[in-house]
């Protein structure tokens, strides 16, 4: 069972701001995502992305092979 729920890192220790359907003492996994990311940090890290992206070559500047070439069984 998946449950999504915030929580409060306080002192070393992670508080659920609501109940959890969960057992004593019954192990889970903890993905621990930020809520309070700044909005500045996404447009830096969509910056960083493009330009990343910019400098990529995807494409060739040469000619591109004809179909018979791809497939001629060599």
């Amino acid at each position: 069972m998946t449950q999504i729920i915030e929580a409060i890192y306080t002192h070393g220790v992670l508080k659920p701001t609501g109940e959890l359907d969960l057992r004593e003492d019954q192990r889970v996994r903890v993905i621990v995502e930020s809520l309070d990311e700044q909005p500045e940090d996404r447009v830096a890290a969509l910056a960083r992305l493009k330009a990343g992206i910019a400098g990529m070559q995807f494409f060739s500047d040469g000619r591109l092979p004809s179909r018979a070439e791809l497939h001629d069984g060599s």
